[in-house]
This record gives C-alpha cells, structure tokens and sequence, in this order.
C-alpha cells in the first residue's frame, strides 16, 4: 500500500502543523515520522533535558494518535541510513515536512532530497516556524536587512493577523493516517536517561503584563515560550495571535525572525562575526575566569545569580542574560564564542540564530549590534533591576557572608580595557 510520510523535526505538534495538514489533505494515509538524529545527539550528555522534553512530548503525541487508530514511528540513527532502510521498506509517494533554516538543517535536508529524488518522491516542505521567512522581508532593492527597526517596520507593514496567524486544522484530520500501531521506544533504548531539570509550561497569562514586567528578573513573569516555540510544541500563529494584546512581546518574537533571517543569509556568523572587521579582536580567553564565569563565581550577584539560573534550570532572565553576556565579552574580554557554546550546552530554549545573534549583539560585532564601548556595569544593572537583591539572594545563598567570593576584576579597569582592546583591534585595520 502507498503510503505519504510526514516528518516531524522543530514542531512537535499535531494541531495547526502547516506541513502536517498538507500531508494530511494528500489523500493517500500519513505516516507520522520521527528520528533521533545521533548527527546531533552524539555530543549531548546522557541526561540532557531537551532530549528527555522531546521524548516526553513525542509519547504524549503518540498517545493522542493511537485514539486515531494510528502511531509515531520512531528511528533513532543518522537521517540519510534511516531513509534509505524506509524506502527499502515502505511504497512512499511523497514526504512531507517543515523548512528548517539552520545550516545543519539545510544540508540534511538537501541530502535527504536527493536520496528520494532517486526513488522517485518527491519532498514537500512548507512554512512554519515562522510567521515571515527567509527572502519574504527585504529591501526594496531586494537585499536582507541588517539593522533590526527598519526589518520591524517592514515585518509590520506586511503582517496581516487575519491571515497570517490562520491556523492549520491538522488536529482534525489524524483519522488520514495510516493505522499502524508501533513500538514507542524507552529514553534509555536511545541512550538517554530523565533529566532533573524540566521544560517548564508555557505560560499565556503573562503577556499582558509583558512590557511592565520584562526588567525584573524575581517576578518570575516571563512566559516561558522559547522551548516551546524552539521545539514546536506551540504554533508561531498562535504565539503571535496571543501577542496581540502586547506590541513589545511581539517586537521579541519579530527580533527572532530578524536573526533566523540574518543566519540564513549570512551563515558566516556561525563561527565568524557579522562584522568581519570584529575578527581582529585580541581575546584573553582566560580558562581560569571562564570556570569562574561559568560557576557563577565572579563576585558580581547579578552575574552569578544568572548563571547558576542558568546551571540549575536550564532558563536564564533575558535581562540577566544581556548582563552575563556582556560581562564576558567586556569585563573578562573572553570570545563571545566561548558563552554561545555555552548557552548553547545548558539553555533549554537553545536556538541556533537567537543565541548568535544575541551574543554577537552583547559583543558588539553582529548585525544592529550594541556599540563596542557601551559596557553594562553589572553593580547598577543590580541597583536598578533587583534592588533589594531577591533575585540575586534566590540564587547565591551565600551572599553577603565570607564565603561569596570578591569581585575577579575591577569594573572601571575592565571597561578602559575593553575600549582600548576593542579599538586596537578595529584600527588594525584601518
């Protein structure tokens, strides 16, 4: 019998799924298809959240589908081995999926192709992560932009909720699947274990509230979206619909289209700076202060307090995290590339394009990026936005006694520094 597949990746969802639905409509079953990629699992600890948040969320997916008479087929190995047993196994006319847009992505995606393309299939994919995508906001002249407001303005001018949030009725055609029962495979069978720290729930209440309470880290008013929107458990349509009731929430999720675009049309920024001449920068890249940075162990609370957030539940204040990036980059002049691997490593909303472009913000050498000699003080960053230190006494229980370290370097010193070595390096080439 002929069977369509339908290939979930970054959206872990069977209602309003774009690609889902098409396949859906194809008439001939689906089958809903999944691959623990050991291309990227191969560097992960054995009890990584997201793996374990992903394993959780493709089991309840399958629960819902077994209702349906039908079942998630799972594979866990490199995609190209994978598809090619599925085509040995399987009369697939067509596959369906979603676009993906990092580099990793695009050439798995390209190979893939190519191996249907040899039996035949043909590989649909569609829009979905995004409400605009690559090439759909340019410049009149048809270049991408690279500074964030005019793309803004533009993404606005475009943005029609109406339509463009519509959702994608999948949720009401699983009975179009094919009606097969399949093992679900154990976490531990893939080579993985539960993991400590959780994926905490979205929470849709806090974006009226968003622009009032953004700054302020021990509100804990966040809404807790990004691995939801990085994995696909939730909708771009519906996130974006649910952000009507706040212009500045939708300014954030606009700002990570802005970076999937940049990623898309300048991968260079993946190991390079956006601005090329920023790779002159003479970095210290101290091994010793990067622990310290990375245990939360520099002296200054509101660095600390992010990053033992960040160690011990995988989430970091987005405030926070413009504090603890640029100290890394200006007070310890340590290469932004060291902190992207790291939030790379431990942030359960860990994406490719936000994280790069929001480091490469910090630093001062990506698109629309703060100026090199803009350096956050740490200590009136504190003052301002945790005054009386709940946030920071949340985290550094220690804080205050003689057993919380003193400050790894001096502010003033630290930023005359980094000026100095920034400007060195961008004269270098002048």
């Amino acid at each position: 019998m002929k069977v369509n597949i339908f290939w979930f990746r970054r959206d872990l969802r069977l209602e309003d799924n774009h690609g889902f639905y098409k396949a859906l409509q194809s008439g001939l079953p689906v089958l809903p298809f999944f691959i623990f990629d050991t291309d990227i699992l191969s560097g992960l600890p054995s009890d990584d959240a997201r793996v374990h948040f992903i394993h959780g969320t493709l089991e309840e997916m399958n629960q819902k589908l077994q209702h349906a008479g039908s079942s998630i087929l799972i594979r866990h190995g490199t995609p190209t081995t994978i598809w090619k047993a599925l085509l040995n196994k399987y009369e697939i006319a067509e596959v369906f999926a979603n676009h993906d847009y990092e580099p990793y992505a695009i050439k798995r995606d390209e190979g893939i192709r190519q191996i249907l393309d040899q039996s035949g299939v043909r590989f649909h994919t569609f829009k979905d992560q995004v409400i605009f995508e690559k090439n759909e906001i340019l410049k009149a002249d048809g270049t991408p932009y690279t500074i964030y407001t005019p793309y803004k303005n533009r993404w606005l001018d475009h943005y029609n909720p109406t339509r463009d949030t519509s959702p994608f009725p999948s949720e009401d055609l699983l009975s179009n699947c094919l009606e097969k029962k399949f093992d679900f495979p154990t976490l531990k069978s893939i080579g993985f274990v539960e993991s400590t720290i959780q994926v905490l729930n979205f929470e849709e209440q806090h974006i009226k509230e968003y622009a009032q309470n953004r700054d302020i880290p021990h509100q804990d008013t966040t809404t807790k979206m990004g691995p939801h929107l990085r994995f696909g458990t939730l909708s771009i349509r519906h996130a974006a619909r649910l952000a009507g009731s706040s212009q500045v929430f939708l300014n954030e999720l606009i700002w990570r289209e802005f970076f999937m675009m940049i990623l898309y049309h300048f991968p260079h920024v993946v190991q390079k700076s956006f601005k090329k001449k920023y790779d002159d920068i003479q970095w210290i890249n101290d091994e010793t202060l990067f622990r310290q940075w990375c245990q939360g162990k520099t002296g200054y609370p509101m660095v600390d307090a992010g990053m033992r957030q960040l160690n011990q539940t995988g989430f970091m204040h987005n405030r926070v995290r413009m504090v603890v990036a640029s100290f890394l980059c200006k007070h310890l002049m340590i290469d932004w590339r060291w902190g992207e691997a790291y939030f790379a490593e431990k942030l359960l909303d860990y994406e490719l394009a936000s994280n790069n472009g929001n480091w490469q913000w910090a630093a001062g050498c990506g698109c629309d990026a703060a100026p090199y000699f803009r350096v956050f003080n740490p200590t009136t960053q504190l003052i301002k936005f945790d005054p009386d230190q709940v946030y920071v006494k949340r985290w550094i229980p220690e804080l205050g006694t003689a057993s919380y370290p003193q400050p790894i370097v001096e502010h003033t010193f630290a930023r005359n520094r980094a000026i100095e070595v920034y400007k060195a390096g961008l004269n270098s080439l002048s």
